[in-house]
């Protein structure tokens, strides 16, 4: 259920290209939306290979239905920044309409 308790902001980066790729410039990027939301945990993976051991820990967002997100955005919460992994889902059925996102970030 929805309950906005925590401060959430979307951040959004503008493209950099170049002749090779095209990615973006986490430098440059601007808050487009903060707000209220419900954090809640989801998974947190653990990876071991000979090269390196990483840690990746996986939450889910609830924000409210007029939150400006998309798929390359990166959230702020908890102090922490946040990848947002996939498309995010809005959810128009129940009384509560709100916005569904999982997103990621790598502890280790």
């Amino acid at each position: 259920m929805y309950s906005a308790i925590e401060l959430v902001e979307v951040w959004r980066a503008p493209r950099e290209e170049n002749a090779y790729t095209s990615r973006p410039d986490w430098g440059q990027a601007v808050k487009v939306w903060s707000g209220s939301g419900s954090v809640q945990p989801d998974k947190t993976f653990e990876s071991f290979t000979p090269s390196r051991d990483s840690v990746t820990e996986r939450v889910t967002v609830f924000l409210p239905l007029a939150a400006v997100v998309g798929p390359a955005d990166r959230l702020t919460l908890r102090g922490h920044s946040y990848e947002v992994d996939g498309e995010p889902k809005r959810l128009l059925q129940t009384s509560r309409r709100h916005t569904r996102i999982t997103a990621w970030r790598a502890i280790k």
